[in-house]
C-alpha cells in the first residue's frame, strides 16, 4: 500500500524539526517497505513571501489529496505588521477549516526521566499522562461577526462571537468519551457555562451525550479552576474535552507539566481520520538555524500520523519507543536539559544529533 505525506515545514524552526521528522519516517520506510511518498508545499509566513497567501492555492491542492500532513510551525516577527486577516496564522486557521479537521488531540506525557525538567516539583508530575481533546473548527476563532469598529462616537471597538451550535459539540464530545472509554474512563468537559450561553449549550450536550456512555466518569470545571487545578495536582485528569479558545490555552499549561513545550505531539483529524500533524511548540524565530530547535515533538507527531491516519499500529510504537529510548540515554536538548538536576543527563546535543539518536534507536528495533 502507498501513502502520499505531505510535509509543510513553515517558518522559523519549522523547517529544522520536519527535516528530522521525515529522516525517521524514511528510515522505517525503507526498513519495512510502507510506500510513503513525500511531497512539500509552502503554508505560513513563507507562502506569504512566495506565493502572496498563508495558504495558497497551490497548497490547498496537495492538502486535499495527502493521505495525512505533517507540519512544523508558522509565524514570526517578520509577518507582524501585516492585517490580522493576512498573517502567517491564518494559513493554519485556513486549513483546519478546509479540511474540516474539528478535532485536536493534544497527550500531555511525562517521560520519568524529564520529571526534573518540569515546572512543578517531580512528586505532582511523576506518571503524568492526560489527553485534551480540543474542538479546533469553531468557538471564537471561526465565529462571526469579527473585527475591529469605529463606533458612533469615534471610540473603536474590537468584536469576536464565540459560537458552537450543537451538532459541534456533540461530534466532538462523542470522540472524547470514545477516547476515555479506551483510557481510564474519565472525562473532565471545561467550559465558563456561570457567565456563557454557549457553554451552558457545551454543558447540556456532554450532559445528554454521557447517557450513551455509563462506563465513563463524566465531570465538570470551569476553565479558571481547570487551569488551577492542571497546576495544583495534574494527575487527577485522565481526557479534558473543551472548545477551541480554553483548549489553546490548557493545553500549553500541560505542556510545561511535561518538562517542554518541545516535546509534545498534537494531532486536528477530521471525521474520516484524515489528519494534521504538528508540535505543539510555535516557530521560535530566536533559535531557527541554530541546530538547537527540539524535533521530538515534530518526531512524536509523526508517530500519531502513523497511528491515527495510516492505520500502521505497530510503526508509531516503534517511533514512541525509539523516542523513550533517546531520552533513557540521557540525550537531552537544550529545553530538556536538566542544568544539573539529573546526573545521567549528557550535555545537550542539536537538532540533527536528536534525529541521528531516534534513528540509530529504531535501528535496534
Amino acid at each position: 500500500m502507498n501513502y502520499d505525506l505531505l510535509l509543510l515545514a513553515g517558518d522559523g524552526i519549522g523547517p529544522e524539526v520536519v527535516a528530522q521528522a521525515r529522516r525517521v519516517l524514511e528510515a522505517v520506510d525503507t526498513r519495512y517497505e510502507l510506500g510513503f511518498t513525500f511531497s512539500e508545499a509552502n503554508i505560513g509566513g513563507i507562502a506569504i513571501d512566495k506565493e502572496g497567501a498563508p495558504y495558497p492555492p497551490s497548497t490547498q491542492k496537495l492538502a486535499r489529496e495527502a493521505d495525512a500532513i505533517l507540519l512544523g510551525a508558522v509565524g514570526g516577527p517578520a509577518w507582524d505588521g501585516l492585517p490580522a486577516a493576512d498573517r502567517p496564522e491564518r494559513g493554519l486557521l485556513a486549513i483546519r477549516s478546509d479540511l474540516d479537521l474539528f478535532c485536536n488531540l493534544r497527550p500531555a506525557m511525562l517521560f520519568p526521566e524529564l520529571a526534573q525538567a518540569s515546572s512543578l516539583r517531580s512528586d505532582l508530575v511523576a506518571g503524568l499522562d492526560i489527553l485534551i481533546v480540543r474542538e479546533l473548527t469553531g468557538g471564537i476563532y471561526f465565529g462571526e461577526p469579527r473585527g475591529i469598529n469605529t463606533r458612533e462616537d469615534g471610540v473603536r471597538e474590537g468584536v469576536n462571537t464565540d459560537r458552537y451550535d450543537e451538532n459541534e459539540i456533540r461530534r466532538i464530545g462523542r470522540l472524547a468519551f470514545e477516547a476515555a472509554k479506551k483510557r481510564n474512563g474519565r472525562l473532565c468537559s471545561v467550559d465558563k457555562a456561570n457567565v456563557l450561553e454557549v457553554t451552558m449549550l457545551w454543558r447540556e450536550v456532554l450532559e445528554s451525550l454521557s447517557k450513551e456512555y455509563p462506563e465513563v466518569e463524566l465531570s465538570h470545571l470551569y476553565v479558571d479552576n481547570a487551569a488551577m487545578q492542571l497546576v495544583r495536582a495534574p494527575k487527577q485528569f485522565d481526557v479534558v474535552v473543551t472548545g477551541n479558545l480554553f483548549g489553546d490555552i490548557l493545553s500549553d499549561i500541560a505542556a510545561m507539566l511535561t518538562g517542554s513545550i518541545g516535546m509534545l505531539p498534537s494531532a486536528s483529524l477530521n471525521a474520516h481520520s484524515r489528519g494534521l500533524y504538528e508540535p505543539v511548540h510555535g516557530s521560535a524565530p530566536d533559535i531557527a538555524g541554530q541546530n538547537l530547535a527540539n524535533p521530538l515533538a515534530t518526531i512524536l507527531s509523526a508517530a500519531m500520523m502513523c497511528r491515527y491516519s495510516l492505520q500502521l499500529n505497530d510503526i508509531a510504537d516503534r517511533i514512541d519507543r525509539a523516542v523513550a529510548s533517546v531520552i533513557s540515554q540521557g540525550l537531552r536538548t537544550t529545553d530538556i536539559a536538566s542544568n544539573g538536576k539529573d546526573q545521567n543527563s549528557l550535555a545537550p546535543v542539536g537538532t540533527t544529533q536528536m534525529g541521528d539518536a531516534v534513528i540509530a534507536a529504531l535501528g535496534k528495533e
